[in-house]
């Protein structure tokens, strides 16, 4: 995983995954002729690598000895699943949750409800609602949204795991698919200590909060409500 210091700049605790694939993928999602259906597609691949690499960065993990079929023993790591859990910020998060239980399948999973209000130029974010699974503050946390816009709705679902719920911060890792040098700052000033995970890093925001170039409303277009 790519971790430059033009990414630290940014966020000290930044990952961009590093899948060529991603490229590709990208740009279907990325272009307006994109159907809903080769939207979803498009989307659930892209998903499925972000997820991976997201796993990756969790610390619930520890050095493991096997032996190959060759006989050979090698060093690798073993995933400590049961301390872990995922929580999409919903409903864009619902979408990317759904690809870590296809890696995770037994992952026991949370939702936090967070609205925007859509009728200010801030849209600043609300906390409403949120169900974790029992035990929430002794395990690692993934928190899926796949924008990372304002930083609004994530600060305020990182808020909700620490106040309400009792997850240590060094604990938690946000994976998304797409942010920008304002969301990352954003998260930095008030959250330096979270990993985020990130496919693409895009140049900014417009005047109506949303990334650009960007790819438009994540969960309108994957849920065809556009």
């Amino acid at each position: 995983q790519s971790s430059s210091p033009m990414n630290q700049a940014l966020h000290p605790n930044l990952v961009i995954s590093p899948s060529k694939a991603l490229v590709g993928l990208f740009t279907k999602l990325r272009d307006v002729n994109t159907t809903p259906s080769e939207f979803v597609f498009y989307a659930k691949r892209a998903m499925r690598i972000l997820a991976e690499d997201a796993i990756a960065e969790l610390p619930s993990q520890s050095p493991l000895t096997i032996t190959t079929p060759t006989g050979t023993t090698t060093t690798g790591i073993e995933l400590h699943t049961h301390t872990l859990c995922a929580v999409s910020i919903v409903r864009s998060g619902d979408a990317l949750v759904e690809s870590v239980r296809d890696c995770l399948p037994g992952i026991p999973v949370g939702k936090i409800l967070i609205q925007r209000d859509e009728t200010t130029r801030e849209k600043k974010a609300k906390y409403l609602y949120s169900k974790l699974p029992p035990g929430v503050a002794q395990m690692d946390v993934l928190l899926c949204d796949p924008m990372l816009a304002t930083g609004g709705s994530a600060k305020a679902a990182i808020r909700a795991l620490v106040d309400l719920h009792g997850v240590s911060t060094d604990r938690i890792v946000f994976a998304n698919m797409i942010t920008c040098p304002e969301g990352l700052g954003a998260m930095a000033e008030e959250y330096p200590e979270i990993k985020i995970v990130t496919v693409c890093v895009d140049e900014c925001l417009n005047g109506d909060k949303f990334i650009v170039p960007g790819l438009g409303d994540y969960g309108d277009r994957f849920f065809n409500t556009v």
